[in-house]
């Protein structure tokens, strides 16, 4: 199994990233991913989450109205769209097959002016 995340990097308050998981290794279609962050001297905390259609998706209350997680079956990817980030947001962003222990290396975003 591997993940890789992308995306990651500065940006000004306000403005927008979209982080992306390119999944291999097991059968992307049928699993659902979910998108952890950890912040310096943080715990990782759940950030968003999709199941394997799509039709099911779950936010953090910190970044609801502002992230939109989604997936691209035919890709293997899943996505995380970022709007009005703010300095909280900053974080290594992480995605996960939801029920396997594999996580990514991580994409690191910074918010800062």
């Amino acid at each position: 199994v591997q993940l890789v995340e992308s995306g990651g990097g500065l940006v000004q308050p306000g403005g927008s990233l979209r982080l992306s998981c390119a999944a291999s290794g097991f059968t992307f279609s049928t699993y659902s991913m979910r998108w952890y962050r950890q912040a310096p001297g943080k715990e990782r905390e759940l950030v968003a989450a999709i199941s394997s259609a799509g039709s099911t998706i779950n936010y953090a209350d910190s970044v609801k109205g502002r992230f939109t997680i989604s997936r691209d079956n035919a890709r293997n990817t899943v996505y995380l769209q970022m709007n009005s980030l703010n300095p909280e947001d900053t974080a290594v962003y992480y995605c996960k097959v939801a029920v396997l222990p594999y996580w990514g290396q991580g994409t690191q975003v910074t918010v800062s002016s």
